[in-house]
């Protein structure tokens, strides 16, 4: 794990996921929003993994209820791993209308057993916990795009690829 980021095998689906897709026990989420502000900027992105090196990214239109992505949010046999899980689930309640549960949020992990960090940010427990150096140069490029280049597909994929092997070194350290 130690080095450079996975290269990761996405999958992109516009509006829903399809209704046989299937994450086990656990997914890692994370979101793309046009902004910062919970009510002002709408979710453009829902991003998936099961840990196995696959992204899966649910492009959200406009119109579309997405039953499918909702189904698996509130699956409550399905672990939601987020990192800083605060913005992605008010997020999700706001414009998708769903509490997701259960949840682990990995910066709130940090913050418990890595007290003497500066940084909980998902870059910086990358780079000390997995030896990883996230790219960050897509952050805050045009997710409300109608395509989704390349670029910002591989950063979007690689935002939740790494939350399940932090889980099990934030979970030794808990």
């Amino acid at each position: 794990m130690k080095g450079a980021e996975l290269m990761a095998e996405i999958t992109l689906y516009r509006g829903d996921l399809p209704a046989d897709v299937s994450f086990g026990s656990s997914v890692a989420v994370d979101t793309e929003t046009m902004g910062l502000n919970l009510h002002r900027d709408r979710l453009c992105l829902v991003q998936l993994s099961a840990g196995d090196g696959k992204a899966v990214l649910v492009q959200i239109v406009k119109g579309v209820d997405c039953p499918n992505l909702k189904r698996l949010l509130t699956d409550e046999s399905v672990l939601k791993i987020f990192h800083f899980a605060r913005f992605d689930v008010t997020k999700i309640l706001n414009d998708l209308g769903v509490i997701t549960a259960p949840i682990y949020c990995t910066k709130i992990a940090s913050k418990l057993c890595r007290t003497s960090s500066p940084s909980h940010s998902l870059k910086s427990l990358c780079a000390d916990l997995l030896g990883v150096e996230l790219e960050k140069e897509q952050q805050t490029s045009d997710w409300g795009a109608e395509v989704l280049n390349e670029a910002q597909q591989k950063y979007a994929a690689n935002a939740e690829l790494y939350l399940h092997a932090l889980i099990n070194i934030l979970d030794g350290l808990l």
